[in-house]
């Protein structure tokens, strides 16, 4: 076989071997850069699902809150609704009072007079009484929620 022969089929090995190299860097790198995207997509989901699992634990806690709260609420409603009923049906609201004017003038006073006794309401006023009772045990209990909401929610 002549030199000039065997120079060609060295250069075709050579330039077969280059091209197979070639080929090799080529595909590796793709595989390289589909593996980091894989990888990416993957951590990608795994913070999603963090992030859905955290915002599902927050729901069922916010819904614990809203039903103990709205039932509380409800319990204090039917316990004043009880109360207006009971006054509509012939129930007193007394009030226990002290009268300062009293007390100073009891010294001079006739002797039935006396300090600290209970004084009756009339109906419209006992109404007036537990619509305002009424009034602030839903803003207690509204207040009580949303501080409870913040601790458990906010500062987390």
């Amino acid at each position: 076989m002549k030199w000039y022969c065997k120079a060609l089929i060295a250069l075709f090995v050579i330039s077969l071997t280059g091209s197979l190299i070639w080929s090799a860097n080529h595909y590796h790198s793709r595989y390289k850069d589909e593996q980091k995207r894989a990888d990416d997509a993957e951590q990608s989901a795994k913070l999603k699902q963090a992030t859905i699992d955290d915002m599902q634990v927050r729901q069922r806690d916010v819904a614990a809150l809203d039903a103990r709260y709205t039932k509380e609420l409800a319990d204090a409603q039917n316990e004043n609704g009880a109360l207006r009923r009971k006054l509509d049906n012939g129930g007193r609201v007394l009030v226990k009072g002290k009268c300062p004017v009293l007390a100073a003038a009891k010294a001079t006073a006739a002797p039935g007079m006396d300090d600290g006794g209970t004084i009756e309401l009339s109906a419209i006023a006992g109404r007036n009484v537990f619509d305002i009772r009424a009034g602030i045990s839903k803003d207690q209990l509204s207040l009580r929620g949303l501080q409870d909401y913040i601790r458990q929610q906010c500062m987390r």
